[in-house]
């Protein structure tokens, strides 16, 4: 009985001992068979920090289960400025849809303080110029689209110098300049912040003063070249007259007793291929700086008469100097550029050429529009942001032809801007032009090509001065040679410019044009050069004609050309 007592009593044990055994067993497999559940499920990427998400957009919550079943998500919605839906942005480039406005943007219309687009720094700009740390909102760079703490403002036109002072004084604002335009019939005045206050609470209370009509800031604008190298001597071949077709348009015209207002950097009025050919100068800077390699540059494009050939060689050129800077660069101010249309359109000019560019402004789009009202052909670079920047101005105003640049196999420059705003193209890389203290130049940019297509509407003027600004431009258009696809398009507009075909297209007009009844004569050589018509010319083989550009109807074009 003890014997069997003791077996039954170890037989117990044992079992209770294994049943304590699987009983663990079995709770160490649960929770191991869990754990592998959750690793065999996707991984899940929670943010760090919470999205801000626009009241716009309706938030969706992001469910998770627990066990081995499915895990349900919703796409998580870039963070965004509150008030301001923007679309994820991974969709987009941030070239072509940057969630700034132009004041905020760089030259090549990246934004210049835009914040990321959410926890993966998605949204940070290509420049890299605001701050690098995540999430910050700070608009460090905007000062590089406009003067910091300056503002445009239109004035009481009533109001004495005095009294200009004191305003600006009420405003914590010094005057540094005003004077009334009779081009847009306004008296305008540059102020400048000087008690530190922030921008936008001094512009709301100055904008609210009864002698105020609207404020606005002093917008930045910016050459179209690229860097040149080293200035150059010698006569190397230029490809553009052969392309223009300038050599076969100065056997009908040169220009003569046209006037085009060249806005830009000083101009080396002493350089041989200039000589004679600036019949007025005005310096809107008010500055004692020389001449500058980008004004000298377009100037030699239009009228360069020595070992070069401008598109208009007989034009006269009034140099106005609204570019200067004393790091190598040239910038200019919506103030300054209004003062340069201004006397540009009070001087007798026929053609303003403009080759510049920046963002929309609404003093300078009220300049335009009184510019051409009053008959002025105004004719800008169409930029050098490249294809993902947005319109720059003033080429993109309706009033204006914008010209892109092409290279000497006819194709765009990599660095032109594109869009329905471009009317024309012209050769823009590579051109050999003058410099100063006598020298040359090879560089590149739209800003060239605009001065190349200046001096061919000086050639139509010449050839019929009754000419008004929509019919030159119509004739300019059709007598294009297509470029790139057929018909008109974004990189080329109606195609390359033609002066030849373009001068057989106006019919000539024999009176004495009103310029020449301005007092300015023509340049001593004016005859020595009608004789020799071909002078500098570079034998070519005769680019396709008039005939051969694709069919345009009127109402192909876009509404805004």
């Amino acid at each position: 009985m003890t014997r069997k007592s003791e077996s039954k009593l170890r037989a117990a044990a044992y079992a209770s001992s294994v049943g304590a055994a699987l009983l663990l067993a079995a709770c160490l497999g649960v929770e191991v068979a869990q754990a592998q559940a959750i690793m065999r499920t996707p991984t899940i990427s929670v943010p760090s920090r919470t999205p801000t998400i626009s009241p716009s957009i309706a938030a969706r919550a992001v469910s998770v289960s627990r066990g081995p079943g499915p895990i349900t998500t919703t796409a998580r919605i870039p963070s965004t400025r509150i008030g301001t839906p923007v679309l994820p942005y991974a969709r987009y480039s941030p070239n072509l849809y940057p969630s700034c406005t132009a004041p905020y943007r760089g030259a090549d219309g990246e934004c210049l303080a835009q914040p990321n687009a959410g926890g993966e720094g998605n949204g940070k700009s290509g420049k890299k110029v605001a701050s690098k740390g995540r999430g910050n909102n700070t608009p460090v760079a905007v000062n590089q689209r406009i003067f910091a703490g300056e503002f445009v403002a239109e004035i009481d036109g009533a109001l004495s110098v005095t009294e200009a002072d004191e305003l600006a004084r009420r405003h914590g604002l010094a005057r540094v300049a005003s004077e009334n335009f009779p081009l847009i019939g306004a008296t305008f005045g540059l102020f400048r912040i000087t008690d530190g206050r922030p921008t936008e609470t001094v512009r709301r209370e100055f904008a609210a003063d009864g002698s105020v009509r609207s404020v606005q800031p002093n917008f930045r604008y910016a050459l179209q070249d690229q860097k040149p190298a080293v200035p150059v001597e010698g006569d190397p071949a230029q490809y553009a007259l052969a392309k223009l077709r300038l050599p076969q348009a100065h056997t009908l015209a040169h220009g003569a007793n046209v006037t085009v207002a060249v806005i830009d950097s000083g101009i080396d009025a002493k350089h041989p291929e200039l000589a004679n050919s600036i019949s007025d100068n005005f310096d809107a800077l008010g500055s004692a700086e020389g001449p500058h390699v980008h004004g000298t540059g377009i100037a030699g494009a239009i009228v360069a008469h020595a070992k070069l050939m401008g598109s208009a060689p007989e034009a006269r050129i009034i140099a106005i100097r609204a570019f200067g800077g004393t790091t190598g660069g040239a910038e200019s101010s919506s103030y300054i550029i209004l003062r340069s249309l201004n006397y540009a359109a009070e001087h007798g000019a026929q053609i303003v050429n403009m080759s510049f560019a920046g963002p929309k402004d609404a003093v300078i789009e009220r300049a335009i529009a009184a510019t051409a009202a009053r008959g002025l052909v105004l004719i800008a670079a169409a930029g050098n942001a490249g294809a993902k920047s947005p319109p720059l101005y003033p080429a993109a105003n309706p009033n204006v032809i914008a010209v892109s640049a092409t290279d000497q196999q006819d194709r765009l420059f990599s660095a032109s801007n594109r869009g329905n705003y471009i009317a024309l193209a012209a050769p823009g890389v590579d051109i050999f032009l003058p410099a100063p203290e006598g020298k040359y130049q090879m560089t590149s940019g739209t800003s060239f090509s605009a001065a190349y297509v200046s001096g061919v509407a000086a050639l139509l003027l010449e050839r019929n001065y009754t000419l008004k600004p929509e019919a030159l431009r119509m004739t300019l258009a059709k007598t294009a040679r297509d470029l790139g696809s057929p018909g008109r398009d974004d990189l080329f507009g109606d195609g390359e410019a033609d002066a030849f075909a373009a001068v057989t297209a106006v019919p000539a007009n024999s009176a004495t044009p009103v310029a020449a009844a301005s007092g300015t004569t023509k340049r001593e050589d004016a005859d020595k050069r009608h004789d020799e018509p071909g002078i500098r010319a570079i034998e070519q083989p005769s680019l396709s004609s008039a005939g051969d550009k694709a069919a345009i109807s009127q109402a192909d074009r876009p509404a805004t050309r």
